[in-house]
C-alpha cells in the first residue's frame, strides 16, 4: 500500500503582505557605488539606480534593501508591511548595517534573519525578493 504526502505551500501567505511588483536588475560589486558591499553590511537601491527603473523601484517606489552577510546575498522590499496591512500606508524603513528600522511604527526588521521583526508591533517580516550571486554580479528578481 502506498501512501502520497501533499505538502500545500501558498507563496502569497498573510505574511507576505506588501502587494506583488516586478523587480529584476543586477548590481556588479565593482560598481563604486556597491563597493561597500564587498563586505557584510547593507545598501539601498531605487528606480533611479543607474537608470534601473521600476524594475529597482519595489513597491510603491520606495526601492529594495540589498544586504550582504558573510556569504549570501539578501534583497528586501523597503515597504514596512505593519503599516501596510493595518493603516494602508507606504511607509519606507530606514535602513542601517544589519537592521530596518519604520520610522512610523517603530518596528525594527533584522536583515541577517529575513527581515523578520526583532523589536516593535510589526508582526510581518519585510517583503523578500530572490537573489543570485556569481562572484561579481548581484541579481534580484521576483518572477
Amino acid at each position: 500500500m502506498a501512501f502520497a504526502i501533499a505538502f500545500i505551500s501558498c507563496e502569497n501567505s498573510k505574511n507576505d503582505v506588501i502587494p506583488d511588483v516586478i523587480v529584476d536588475f543586477t548590481l556588479d560589486l565593482n560598481d563604486p557605488e556597491f563597493v561597500g558591499l564587498n563586505a557584510m553590511g547593507s545598501d539601498t537601491v531605487d528606480a533611479s539606480t543607474n537608470n534601473w527603473g521600476h524594475y529597482a523601484g519595489g513597491f510603491n517606489g520606495n526601492g529594495i534593501i540589498i544586504y550582504r552577510s558573510v556569504d549570501e546575498f539578501y534583497a528586501y522590499d523597503r515597504t514596512c508591511p505593519h503599516d501596510y496591512e493595518v493603516n494602508g500606508l507606504s511607509i519606507k524603513v530606514k535602513v542601517d548595517f544589519t537592521m530596518g528600522t519604520c520610522p512610523k511604527c517603530g518596528t525594527t526588521y533584522l536583515l541577517s534573519a529575513g527581515g523578520t521583526p526583532y523589536s516593535g508591533i510589526g508582526r510581518y517580516p519585510l517583503k523578500n525578493y530572490r537573489t543570485y550571486f556569481d562572484g561579481r554580479f548581484v541579481r534580484v528578481w521576483n518572477n
